[in-house]
């Protein structure tokens, strides 16, 4: 779900805005609700978007039907902030009357909080996905401690929507199908109450941000040894130093651009089936880790930029600003969501430059295992938090010395197709006799690397699967 498609059913003649809305799938903007739920309970997702990234609730939703809100009950839910959070969330009502039913729909926008909001009850929930989870209190704290103060991205930028980028501005204002630039950023929390342009509307639209924040751009460095080298033995490549500037989405552009590029490529079993150049990392990998770094790097921190460095053998990505809270970077998986930068991290959900499901992380990892890499490494200084993607091969060396060169073509057979495999398919992807390829699996078995899962010796179904 994209929270361009909210505003996208919005816009329509009022006979089609209840059927669009219950077509949406619920997800880390949007959530729908029955007209038949407490104020109370209603609290709670109202609570989970203002301590995530704000978004919509609708109400006089449910069960794939339109059941309304009654009249009676319109203002207790216009209230639900002001009787049932604290402090106070901040969000707008709208009502929508759906013609062919005659029923009112509510619509609640919910900003981003500048501090973590709870529900009456003293319970603080988070949206993550299409969940309001109900934090524990170590997970609170963690929330609490990078909410000490407002969102940086929320601050006023001092600049006037003339100063913006026009034909990006316009070009989203379309996307999201406002009547004016202005309501398109007033929409998405882009201007302050005095409707000053803030630090993300500008970063996001601004023609040249660096003229106020010159340290938002990003670097991308290739080196041709395996360290960076100092003075006469530094390892620069020559034109290997490119300074991406502009908004966030064409830094992303031009950094991404030259890393695909850059990154050294070997031969390997590609998605094709074929023997190709393929990069050392992959590229869903180092571009999550690069989108990742533009979207949720402390703009308040002057004098750094976000550097991406190739090496023959591995990239690294820096990033200003250290993880949130009391996140430990030496288990990212376990890390939730959380954005810095809210109104940048949905504005680029929008823009299809992220995703919603705050799954960054994770999807950098699976990436990495599936070409049998080794694992991301994330280390956290007083300042920054680097990314490492290694190009070394997760298999113990001691193992694949051991390996004919045939057994790990098999192995990456089974990591290319990313599924159990059966023997009959590996022999085709590979163009090799069976025998020879039932050799090679059992080797890898033997070794601990694959599974065989079978009925029986001879079951025409039995598939091979990596043991990791």
């Amino acid at each position: 779900m994209s929270s361009g498609e909210i505003d996208e059913a919005l816009a329509l003649p009022p006979a089609q805005v209840a059927q669009r809305l219950l077509a949406i799938r619920e997800g880390q903007w949007f959530e729908r609700k029955s007209g038949r739920i407490s104020p109370r309970d209603l609290a709670v997702p109202v609570v989970a978007l203002a301590n995530a990234e704000g978004g919509t609730v609708v109400v006089g939703l449910s069960d794939g039907d339109v059941d309304g809100v009654p009249a009676a009950r319109v203002n207790e839910f216009r209230q639900v902030a002001f009787d049932f959070t604290a402090p106070v969330v901040r969000m707008h009502a709208a009502e929508v009357v759906d013609p062919g039913s005659g029923k009112t729909l509510l619509l609640l926008s919910v900003e981003p909080g500048e501090v973590v909001h709870e529900t009456s009850k003293g319970e603080c929930y988070l949206r993550v996905g299409d969940e309001s989870r109900r934090l524990t209190f170590a997970q609170r704290r963690e929330l609490e401690f990078d909410r000490g103060h407002a969102p940086y991205d929320g601050t006023s930028a001092g600049v006037a929507v003339a100063d913006l980028n026009a034909e990006a501005a316009e070009a989203y204002r379309k996307a999201l199908g406002s009547a004016s630039p202005e309501l398109m950023l007033r929409a998405r929390n882009l201007l302050t109450r005095d409707g000053q342009v803030n630090v993300a509307g500008y970063l996001l639209f601004g023609a040249h941000p660096q003229d106020l924040f010159p340290s938002a751009y990003v670097r991308v460095l290739r080196y041709t040894g395996l360290d960076r080298g100092t003075g006469s033995s530094l390892t620069l490549a020559d034109e290997g130093d490119l300074r991406c500037e502009g908004s966030i989405p064409e830094q992303i552009d031009a950094a991404s651009r030259a890393m695909e590029a850059w990154v050294p490529r070997r031969r390997a079993l590609a998605e094709s089936g074929r023997f190709e150049g393929v990069p050392i990392v992959p590229r869903d990998a180092w571009l999550e880790g690069l989108v990742n770094a533009v979207v949720h790097r402390s703009y308040s921190i002057a004098g750094d930029c976000i550097r991406a460095e190739i090496f023959p053998n591995r990239i690294e990505i820096t990033s200003p600003g250290r993880f949130p809270g009391l996140a430990d970077p030496t288990q990212p998986l376990s890390i939730s969501r959380h954005a810095r930068n809210p109104r940048i991290a949905r504005v680029c959900a929008d823009l299809g430059i992220t995703q919603e499901s705050g799954e960054g992380i994770r999807r950098i990892f699976a990436e990495m295992r599936r070409r049998g890499l080794t694992d991301p490494l994330y280390t956290q200084t007083a300042a920054a938090v680097r990314l490492t993607l290694s190009s070394a091969d997760a298999l113990p060396a001691g193992v694949r010395a051991k390996l004919p060169k045939r057994a790990l073509e098999v192995l990456d057979a089974l990591r290319v197709a990313d599924r159990p495999l059966g023997t009959g398919q590996v022999a085709e992807l590979l163009g090799l006799t069976r025998p020879t390829v039932i050799r090679h699996l059992r080797a890898l078995r033997d070794a601990g690397v694959v599974l065989w899962v079978g009925e029986s010796a001879k079951d025409p179904h039995a598939t091979w699967k990596l043991t990791g």
